[in-house]
């Protein structure tokens, strides 16, 4: 990892000592990464996805530093060992910057605390250079009844650097109609051999759902796309099949897919999987049980890999085509969801995976969670309908990344 130190100086010091005179720093730091030290002046040979410090090495060096506030990658960290009045200058630069509500930290203190925090900025860094790069294809609307889970594309695009691409479901209807039942049935008969049962669904329902999965795959290739949402009811209305098996499989394969053509809960699915590197689980909040601080989370799909074991189903709503009931394993887990026009909201809790449940009156698959916070945020503050759940335990890591964002915590 190549860590680079923008350098601001006194002019008044003697510029051959101010170097040597923070050497036990800079050893310490070329221990673990490749230091590569750039004069301010020369800025212009940094690039937006080199990771960059403010290397503070004097005082006296606040009006240098302001003047280029402009080129500076965001958020701005300034590095400051305390020595030759560097950490006085931070004080004051740091306080000037966050006046102008941007976010600023500093770097000071026990050294393997420092690279600890660098590796940190450095993951979150990594995973906004990501996001600036996803391609999310919208297949078709959103469904009419998520009246709270609208994103302004523009906003979006500004905030975050994620390009949210219209597809219409008509394209995705052609390729369906492109692919036969032959060119999906090998697929279905080792899809099926996998399953611990298959209960509703027939195999010729397999095969359909197999061909959408399919003709999603074809567009998604097609158009670059990182991730997809798909409205999944009016498919089933054009085509008399559903999308469940198709976003379960493509999550399994790395293309991040969600359902209902939820914008918020897709942008939440790929910044989890770019910081946390899981897969997850898209799903409404079913019941919650304030006494025992549990909700049970339900949905008719998931992806594959993330479950024990899984069971082949009919959609629970419209009790056709294919649905996925996912068997999952007992975990920490976390819990997250993005709103707001430009996603600049957010929920994040914790809690454990207790119990698959099988209600008849649920979605496919329903797990119960033992909440670490409190479940009346659902009840009084919701950030809207679908949650996402992460096998495992990443609320520092999330948590790091949204606040280094501005994102407002919701509780």
């Amino acid at each position: 990892m190549v860590l680079n130190l923008i350098t601001f100086a006194s002019t008044l010091q003697k510029q051959s000592n101010i170097l040597h005179s923070h050497e036990a720093l800079l050893i310490e730091l070329e221990k673990y990464f490749t230091v590569s030290i750039i004069d301010y002046k020369e800025l212009n040979k940094l690039t937006d996805d080199d990771f960059c410090l403010l290397f503070i090495l004097t005082g006296g060096v606040e009006r240098s530093v302001i003047q280029h506030f402009e080129s500076f990658p965001r958020p701005i960290v300034l590095l400051a060992d305390g020595l030759q009045n560097s950490l006085a200058a931070a004080f004051e630069i740091s306080a000037w910057i966050r006046n102008r509500g941007i976010k600023s930290e500093i770097l000071h203190g026990d050294f393997q605390y420092i690279i600890k925090r660098i590796f940190v900025l450095y993951n979150t860094f990594k995973a906004q250079r990501q996001l600036s790069r996803i391609r999310i294809g919208v297949m078709g609307n959103s469904a009419p009844w998520l009246v709270a889970s609208h994103v302004d594309y523009l906003l979006a695009k500004r905030r975050w650097g994620v390009t949210y691409t219209d597809i219409p479901l008509e394209r995705i209807i052609e390729e369906f109609n492109n692919t036969t039942d032959d060119e999906a049935k090998q697929d279905s008969i080792s899809f099926a051999n996998k399953a611990l049962a298959c209960r509703e669904a027939t195999s010729e329902d397999l095969i359909k759902a197999m061909r959408l999965y399919k003709a999603i795959k074809k567009v998604s290739i097609a158009e670059k796309l990182d991730a997809l949402t798909l409205s999944c009811f009016k498919i089933i209305e054009d085509i008399d099949t559903t999308g469940c098996l198709a976003l379960s499989l493509l999550n399994d394969e790395g293309i991040v897919a969600g359902c209902e053509g939820d914008l918020q809960s897709i942008f939440t699915q790929v910044a989890t999987k770019i910081i946390t590197g899981k897969p997850s689980f898209m799903a409404n909040p079913s019941i919650i049980d304030t006494n025992k601080n549990e909700i049970i989370l339900g949905h008719c799909t998931i992806g594959t890999t993330q479950a024990e074991k899984y069971i082949i189903r009919n959609h629970y709503e419209t009790e056709s085509g294919v649905a996925i009931q996912g068997i999952l394993p007992s975990s920490d887990v976390t819990i997250v969801k993005c709103g707001g026009e430009c996603l600049d909201e957010y929920y994040l809790s914790t809690g454990r995976l207790i119990e698959n449940t099988n209600y008849i009156n649920l979605c496919r698959t329903q797990v119960k969670i033992q909440m670490n916070t409190p479940v009346e945020y659902f009840l009084k503050n919701p950030l809207g309908n679908h949650h996402i759940m992460i096998q495992g335990d990443y609320e520092v890591v999330l948590e790091e990344f949204l606040q280094n964002n501005k994102c407002k915590r919701s509780i």
